[in-house]
């Protein structure tokens, strides 16, 4: 039986498990699923040693980029992002190859392309971190210009929350949170942006999933914004590591 994983921290609302499980039962595939919940990414090397043979393995908050140095390669894509959210693994003699890809891009940019319109030109993405760069990497493909909002100092191509203005929203009419705020159960949450100022114009993306709309959406709904969540993106980008994972 082969065996594929999730690592992450924590991993007790993993959408992973409960989609490969269930894909593995409907097509009658003769593999399990397990979660692997680190602290520390040092705790990666041991995984391998003590479950040998794993073939696949998805990458979730907060490792995306520190899982890299563990790698024998990177993809094209994953080397340009450095974020990684999933992994092949080949074995030769008892050792281990490791590549890193990153199929956020894949599953975001099918997910959002049906719901852009022409004055879909440009886009704010709340946060910088695995998801963020690989969101501001599809948004490049896709010719929309894209800026970070984070509170952190020194992140490039990046302004703060606070410099959030009507001119800058009047511009910006996509919004993608990538941040963890407002996922269960911490549903109460949400980014500290200017929702009084969003419009019919504005297309909210949440790569949230669960609640089905979370805080985020349901003010820019307030306003008239179209919403969406990362349902759609966590099913594109899990059958695309499939993909990866058997090739």
């Amino acid at each position: 039986m082969k065996t594929y994983g999730l690592i992450g921290y924590p991993l007790a609302q993993s959408f992973s498990y409960k989609y490969f499980t269930q894909k593995f039962k409907e097509e009658a595939i003769d593999a399990r699923f397990l979660n692997f919940e680190l602290e520390n990414i040092n705790e990666f090397k041991e995984l391998l040693n003590h479950h040998a043979y794993i073939a696949g393995l998805s990458v979730t908050i907060p490792y995306k980029e520190t899982v890299i140095p563990f790698l024998d390669e990177l993809d094209e894509t994953a080397k340009k992002i450095k974020a990684v959210n999933s992994i092949k693994i080949t074995w030769q003699n008892k050792k281990a190859t490791l590549i890193g890809y990153n199929t956020d891009v894949i599953g975001f940019s099918n997910s959002i392309r049906p719901l852009l319109h022409k004055h879909h030109k440009k886009a704010l993405i709340l946060g910088s971190g695995g998801a963020a760069k690989a969101t501001a990497y599809a948004f490049e493909r896709m010719n929309i210009k894209s800026k970070y909002v984070s509170r952190k100092d020194g992140i490039a191509n990046s302004i703060k929350y606070s410099e959030l203005s009507q001119e800058v929203l009047d511009e910006y009419t996509v919004i993608v949170n990538t941040t963890p705020l407002g996922m269960f159960p911490k549903v109460d949450t949400c980014p500290d942006i200017p929702y009084e100022l969003l419009s019919d114009k504005h297309l909210l993306y949440d790569l949230t999933y669960n609640p089905d709309i979370t805080l985020y959406m349901q003010k820019g709904l307030e306003r008239g914004a179209q919403v969406k969540n990362g349902l759609d993106m966590l099913h594109l980008q899990a059958e695309a590591s499939w993909n990866i994972w058997n090739d």
